[in-house]
């Protein structure tokens, strides 16, 4: 259980990371996008949220 919870974990980091830089990306282009540039910051924020929650849930069954 603990190290599917794991692999979830990582996958959710890896989605944070890809979406700050996709973010950023369209936060530099200049293209008049910022919109997007948002919309990708919002989602980073829930990912974020889901990645810590994970980790959490994951840090107490570990501990146990």
């Amino acid at each position: 259980m603990s190290m599917l919870l794991e692999i979830f974990v990582y996958i959710a980091m890896a989605a944070v990371v890809i979406v700050l830089f996709l973010g950023l990306g369209s936060f530099y282009t200049g293209d008049g996008k910022t919109n997007r540039s948002n919309i990708l910051m919002r989602w980073r924020i829930g990912l974020q949220l889901v990645a810590v929650g994970l980790l959490a849930i994951l840090v107490f069954l570990v501990d146990k």
